[in-house]
């Protein structure tokens, strides 16, 4: 009952204040007619808020996605079941599904009224030119009185996440010189140029076994080398994504940082078609590992699904250098390919790339000239500076072996994967 008090709207207050105003009125001028109108204006809302108050609905909502995963742009269908399970009817009753406004207009029904085994089945469409993953519900129940004198809200618990990717692009088959997948072939060569020794052993890690440290190796390298269990038949692929504020402009679907991340899924999900067991640096989960100091999760390689889960959640975040984020990430296996898609770097930043590079690994740069990205003001202030600090970065990588690919706004993905291939001459 309180709360159906509470729930008096501008109308049920209006008749109360009008109701109160009347009887003090007719006490006044000992008119009892008017006294009478006075008393109806007020009970009106009373009796309202009673039966509002009493009304105990039992419904029952179902939801469900169709599809619960979207790329951006592609629409879905929310369907939401109702059924009263109860015995009791109510009157008027208006349902809203609660959405992000990125997803469109929260829809609204009107149900004029509910019957004992009262059922219904409405859908409405949902649809984002944003990534990320986002929550459909709960359902907002409230209840009315049919002269909308009280109504009382009522929230549901129960919603569902609706997954939008970001745009992934087939990528032409570029052969990069990392394959290591299929019988083999290419691994002996890879033992035989670095010698067998060398294949055969890495750094000491906090918690290797000490009966596997190769004494032999330490002693010549001045730092404890032990055994590999095994070697890393598998082609092996780690993509870092900079999403650093710095490296990036534009706002929204249009902005550098987009185009980023979807070439990160592009990428990643070519690389798991082609059979390598992929890695993804820069995400939601490597700032998690920073942040809990825990890089279990890095090592783990990524199903498309997970790569796809991983991109859409990507946000530009505050890290001034990329050595953070990339110290997390101690090779377990070596990987054949190193792919870094970043914006203009410094002396240090290109330092840790090259780290992160191991010796034998193929290192691709998508680098992105973020100077193409910025518009007015702020593009005639930063461009010259950005474009200037882009072509450093160009050259340092191109220096240290790295096989680079200048992105600006407006190129095609799989154009600018394509030419990777076509500088080194081998394109499958």
């Amino acid at each position: 009952m309180r709360q159906a008090l509470r729930g008096l709207t501008t109308r049920g207050r209006a008749f109360v204040a009008a109701g109160i105003t009347a009887s003090l009125c007719a006490l006044l001028l000992g008119q009892k007619d008017l006294l009478r109108v006075g008393i109806l204006l007020v009970a009106l809302p009373l009796v309202a808020a009673l039966v509002v108050g009493r009304t105990r609905l039992r419904l029952q909502v179902r939801r469900s996605l169709a599809p619960d995963q979207v790329p951006v742009g592609t629409q879905s269908t929310v369907e939401l079941t109702l059924s009263n399970q109860g015995r009791m009817p109510a009157g008027l009753l208006l349902l809203e599904d609660r959405i992000p406004y990125v997803l469109g207009h929260r829809p609204r029904f009107v149900v004029d009224r509910v019957s004992p085994n009262w059922r219904r089945t409405v859908t409405y469409p949902v649809k984002s030119d944003v990534r990320g993953l986002f929550q459909v519900g709960p359902l907002m129940l409230t209840v009315a009185d049919p002269f909308g004198l009280v109504e009382t809200s009522r929230t549901f618990t129960r919603s569902q996440h609706l997954l939008v990717t970001p745009r992934v692009y087939q990528l032409p088959e570029v052969r990069l010189g990392a394959d290591r997948a299929g019988s083999g072939e290419n691994r002996p060569r890879a033992i035989a140029s670095a010698g067998e020794e060398d294949a055969t052993v890495r750094e000491y890690r906090d918690g290797d076994d000490l009966r596997r440290v190769h004494w032999r190796s330490t002693a010549r390298r001045g730092a404890m080398m032990v055994r590999r269990e095994e070697q890393p038949w598998q082609s092996r692929c780690a993509i870092f994504l900079d999403a650093r504020s710095i490296s990036h402009h534009g706002h929204g679907p249009s902005s550098s940082l987009e185009w980023a991340v979807s070439a990160a899924a592009s990428v990643g999900t070519d690389r798991i078609r082609r059979g390598y067991v992929t890695t993804l640096l820069g995400g939601p989960t490597t700032l998690s590992a920073i942040s809990h100091r825990n890089s279990t999760a890095i090592h783990h390689p990524l199903t498309s699904q997970q790569l796809l889960t991983e991109c859409a959640t990507v946000e530009e975040h505050k890290y001034a250098e990329i050595g953070p984020l990339l110290t997390v990430d101690r090779h377990i296996q070596e990987p054949s390919l190193v792919v870094a898609i970043v914006g203009a770097c410094n002396t240090e930043d290109v330092t840790s790339l090259n780290r992160w590079r191991t010796t034998q690994a193929t290192g691709v740069a998508l680098l992105l000239d973020a100077a193409s990205w910025s518009v007015g003001a702020e593009g005639t202030e930063k461009a010259a500076r950005l474009t200037a600090a882009t072509d450093a970065t160009e050259n340092d990588l191109r220096r240290n072996g790295w096989r680079v690919a200048r992105v600006q706004r407006g190129d095609h993905l799989p154009t600018v994967w394509s030419t990777l291939g076509l500088r080194s001459g081998r394109i499958a």
